[in-house]
């Protein structure tokens, strides 16, 4: 879990529980009595170096969001340069021969716009929100950057210490960080999944700049990114100055790399990290399948009842009732390119006990196989579900987001259309039984934090601490 999510659960938890409820029933009614329209579809193109675009006319706000999402991230990587795909992220900022460090940014500012990107263990994405009027500059600067990145060996030493830094707030002082990054690295013995996106320290000192070439070279080509601009445009306009741009890139070579399956597990794994916190950190994970897999949506919907709101089952249970967890919940994304991890965390109360915490955890995942959740809280998880993709459809930088993503992990955007519908289908004992299938010991990898005392509450070696009077 990360400290961004750890501050919203704990902001969640400063609201009443009332307004929550009086929420949630309003979003039924409006869901089960109205007909959202949804928003346009994509134009799809297929530019003549195989790089796919996809533009979505939305003219209600002179804006726009240009994002390129190329198919590498994480999972792309080789043991012993984890955090590879990251890094080159963070040189694709240093600049080209046609626009030098700092250049792309200051641009994109002095126009009104912001710039950012992100990778992931599928991906890696960059984007520029900005006025519609000014389209053309963020396409120009991320052509540019497709194909002539210049990689400079003083530029690179100095943004490994900054990526470092990074590592440092996001783990290394981040003991629930930590505990999650652990997870997956118990969880995945053979699969790149098992490795931090950001890397680990001796991977990035192991790092030279011939192996940011080597991956840019290999995976930075118009035939392996996606191309996705929403907002005030005219499609059939805006096409042909992408072409323009684009397609005297060259098609690079087509990234061949054999991914090793992670063998089925057979038996539960356990494990703890001692690290400075103020309180114990209970997280379970479990195996599970993809998009590619029916039983996707059910687990989707079970993630729903179980962990969404103040008035699923965990947070009934642990928070309200129980008291011995100060917040609780549940991770499952079935958008990846290969099938990830199911799990569940929660922070323990001051003063309650680990084992209990554990043992409640067990037994909302027990009590749902043994009997399937009612069609109320049903029908409840599945207008989360429904609302939360509408309400996606009003932000053209989310809607970019969904479709380059689905791109990027071989779904294709089509699938996002089918996804209501698959998800809508599942019944009551399709919950029940993707969790009597995959939420079972022999499956289950779980990972207790124990705090450990400041450094700065513990006396100097050779001091004696001083006493009471």
């Amino acid at each position: 879990m990360s400290r961004v999510t750890y501050l919203y659960m704990t902001w969640l938890m400063t609201h009443r529980r009332s307004t929550l409820s009086l929420l949630a029933t309003f979003l039924t009614l409006f869901l089960l009595h109205t007909q959202p329209s949804l928003a346009v579809e994509p134009q799809e193109f297929v530019l003549s170096n195989d790089m796919k675009v996809l533009l979505i006319e939305v003219p209600k706000a002179p804006v726009v969001t240009v994002q390129v999402w190329y198919k590498v991230g994480s999972r792309n990587e080789v043991m012993g340069r984890a955090g590879l795909s990251h890094m080159l992220e963070h040189m694709m900022f240093k600049g080209t021969a046609k626009y030098p460090r700092g250049e792309f940014s200051r641009l994109i500012r002095k126009n009104g716009g912001i710039d950012n990107a992100f990778t992931g263990q599928d991906f890696t994405a960059y984007f520029e929100n900005l006025s519609a009027d000014r389209v053309e500059l963020a396409l120009e600067l991320e052509a540019d950057r497709m194909q002539g990145l210049a990689l400079d060996l003083k530029e690179f030493q100095t943004e490994r210490d900054v990526v470092k830094e990074e590592r440092r707030l996001r783990t290394e002082d981040d003991p629930q960080g930590a505990l999650v990054e652990a997870l997956f690295a118990q969880t995945f013995f053979s699969h790149p999944y098992h490795w931090p996106v950001i890397g680990w320290f001796s991977d990035l000192d192991a790092m030279s700049l011939d192996d940011l070439q080597r991956h840019y070279d290999t995976f930075y080509s118009p035939n392996n990114a996606t191309l996705v601009v929403a907002g005030d445009i005219t499609a059939d306009e805006l096409i042909q100055t992408i072409r323009n741009l684009f397609e005297p890139i060259p098609r690079g070579p087509s990234p061949k790399q054999t991914i090793s399956a992670e063998p089925i597990q057979r038996g539960e794994r356990r494990f703890f990290l001692k690290r400075e916190a103020q309180v114990p950190f209970v997280i379970m994970g479990f195996r599970v399948p993809n998009y590619s897999s029916e039983d996707a949506y059910a687990l989707n919907v079970l993630e729903s009842i179980l962990s969404q709101g103040k008035s699923s089952r965990l947070y009934q249970r642990l928070v309200y009732d129980q008291k011995n967890s100060l917040a609780v919940g549940a991770d499952y994304s079935l958008m990846q390119t290969d099938p990830g991890l199911f799990y569940f965390y929660a922070l323990v109360n001051p003063g309650s006990k680990v084992e209990a915490v554990e043992d409640a955890l067990q037994s909302e995942i027990s009590r749902l196989q043994a009997e399937p959740p009612s069609e109320l809280e049903l029908q409840r998880a599945k207008n989360q579900l429904e609302a939360s993709r509408i309400f996606e459809q009003d932000s053209n930088f989310r809607r970019a987001m969904l479709l380059g993503q689905s791109e990027s992990i071989g779904a294709g955007w089509k699938w996002l259309d089918e996804f209501l519908d698959h998800m809508k289908a599942v019944t009551a004992k399709d919950v029940q039984r993707v969790a009597k299938e995959y939420l079972v010991p022999d499956n289950r990898t779980v990972g207790i934090l124990i705090p450990l005392p400041s450094k700065a509450q513990e006396p100097s070696p050779g001091v004696e601490p001083q006493r009471k009077s």
